[in-house]
């Protein structure tokens, strides 16, 4: 086909169609020429078949006639055309001579570590990364640079600034000040007959009263409102009628398993659960006394109402509703025996995280809390007992990545997030102590990954600040994994709880392991050597110190 695609197309101006190549010249008429002649709208053929002109995606011409189409182009076209050409040479060169000083990009942006902020809409653990451009003022090209002598020089400057300073306990009647309707609701004494901490209080509703309208967890959680649903059920059939009152047993738990994220936890807490004489909260990791207390459900969201104190008793209402039935039973009544069952609360968050703090206690000695979520709890439970799952805090690094975040995920990309978060750590180092960058709200959110939750030990001197040292049980995941049923028979003596048959101790010993890594995440393979050695480097200070206070080098884990 050789026909003018100018003079096939109606649409095109006239002035355009008058200078076509086959139809230009004084004597073009469109009633007479052969391809115009009567039609409004002439169909394009090509190979004796009639095509619709949206379908046709290329025009084949002679030599001559694509030259003359070049020149049907405007003026003003031709022109975009070279200065788009132009520009696209100048970015290319300007691209390729920059790269030519690739050493420029080794210098890390000026960044200094300011002020602790007070914004609440800054905090968010939860979405870590949703922090990091709010509180840099640049970007810090540190964190692409994989050159492990460099980040050894920020990991030396962190190591010569630790110090493990012994911290101040606060009073009594301070905590009161601060808390002082969880004061006036938990008793300073508890049932003499219960191995588990609980007592009576008075319930002043009605049959018709819903004791769970207002918990916040049920009204915030769709998966928690069959829970609610089955105790309002059952609620009034377990209150203590005496003298025409009505009471309601009250518990809080005896143990907690209080860290750490991505050590275990979860395992452990689905074999205890299995025991006899063990119980726990409606739900697991409520989370309370680090975050729920505060208002917050999810940090991205901001702070919502508070959860007061009964929202989180109610959690435990149907373990009291057991240990109810058997102090009231007969049998109990006679011989005036204990009761045996316990109830544990398992939030990894207990032990590590305080970042609320800074909105809520405003009497902070340079940049460290004033109180601590210990404080409060042995202020009610002084002889509460605890359980600490412990990993090797760079292995617990990068599985704590690969769980939480949620796209892009590879060694390399890890690699370069541990760079940047140690630079913005020891940026803090610079001006404020250990425990105030391991408590900086503001810090913790801005890091791509969470190193301080591996700070073990700075979290374990501060708890034991206020309990005493065999109150704490502390396991490591790796002896756990290797023999459950060791570790398990460890928990068990310290909760003394009472002997298992062979089939009960088999249930619990030998049912697969909880929450392992997701497949799609194994398949992105280990952490890059370098990283390893990197992290090694940041975490052997603090490792040394955890095996100084627990008389144990295998929290070296020098071999894991």
């Amino acid at each position: 086909m050789r026909y003018c695609i100018n003079c096939c197309i109606h649409l095109l101006p006239n002035d355009l169609h008058r200078q076509c190549f086959r139809c230009r010249g004084p004597n073009h008429n469109n009633q007479k020429c052969p391809v115009c002649k009567g039609e409004n709208r002439i169909p394009l053929y090509a190979d004796s078949k009639q095509m619709k002109l949206l379908a046709v995606l290329e025009v084949r011409t002679d030599h001559s006639e694509s030259w003359n189409g070049f020149f049907c182009l405007r003026k003003g076209k031709l022109c975009s055309l070279i200065f788009g050409l132009i520009i696209m040479t100048l970015v290319m060169a300007s691209y390729i001579l920059t790269g030519a000083k690739h050493g420029l990009l080794l210098i890390p942006s000026p960044f200094h570590y300011g002020a602790f902020t007070s914004n609440p809409s800054l905090m968010d653990n939860e979405s870590l990364s949703d922090m990091k451009d709010h509180y840099q003022p640049s970007k810090m090209n540190i964190s692409y640079v994989k050159d492990y002598p460099s980040i050894k020089l920020i990991i030396d400057t962190i190591t010569s600034k630790i110090e493990f300073m012994t911290r101040q306990r606060p009073d009594l009647e301070e905590l009161r000040k601060q808390e002082p309707h969880m004061f006036s609701v938990i008793p300073n004494k508890f049932l003499p007959n219960s191995k588990n901490p609980c007592w009576y209080e008075e319930y002043r509703g009605n049959t018709t009263t819903d004791p769970y309208a207002t918990n916040s967890y049920a009204l915030y959680s769709k998966r928690f409102r069959t829970i609610f649903d089955y105790l309002r059920k059952v609620f009034w059939n377990h209150l203590y009628h005496y003298k025409d009152k009505h009471y309601r047993l009250r518990c809080l738990p005896h143990f907690y398993i209080i860290g750490q994220p991505k050590c275990g936890t979860t395992d452990l807490y689905d074999r205890l659960r299995l025991h006899p004489d063990v119980r726990f909260s409606a739900i697991k990791e409520p989370h309370w006394w680090t975050r729920k207390r505060f208002g917050i459900i999810r940090l991205r969201d901001g702070f919502h109402d508070r959860y007061p104190v009964e929202d989180y008793l109610d959690l435990f209402d149907l373990a009291a509703h057991q240990i109810q039935g058997v102090l009231q039973s007969e049998a109990a009544k006679e011989r005036g025996t204990m009761n045996s069952i316990i109830i544990g609360e398992a939030s990894a968050s207990t032990m590590w995280d305080n970042n609320a703090w800074i909105f809520f206690y405003d009497n902070s000695t340079e940049g460290e809390p004033p109180f601590l979520i210990q404080d409060f709890i042995h202020a009610f439970q002084p002889n509460a007992k605890l359980i600490i799952m412990l990993r090797d805090p760079v292995e617990r690094l990068y599985s704590d990545y690969l769980y939480f975040a949620s796209a892009n995920k590879s060694a390399e990309d890890f690699h370069e997030k541990v760079a940047e978060s140690l630079q913005l750590f020891e940026n803090c180092m610079l001006d404020y102590s250990l425990r105030a960058c391991v408590y900086n709200n503001t810090l913790n959110n801005a890091m791509p990954v969470r190193l301080q939750v591996g700070l073990y030990v700075v979290y374990l001197l501060d708890w034991l600040t206020v309990f005493d040292k065999d109150q704490i049980l502390v396991l490591r995941l790796e002896d756990h994994a290797s023999n459950v049923k060791y570790t398990m028979h460890m928990v068990f003596q310290f909760l003394d709880l009472g002997p298992l048959s062979e089939k009960q101790e088999a249930l619990i010993t030998k049912s697969p392991a909880s929450n392992t890594r997701r497949p799609e995440d194994r398949s992105l393979g280990p952490m890059l050597p370098t990283t390893k050695a990197i992290l090694r480097d940041f975490y052997r200070p603090f490792n040394t110190k955890l095996a100084q206070v627990l008389f144990d080098d295998a929290f070296l884990w020098k071999r894991t």
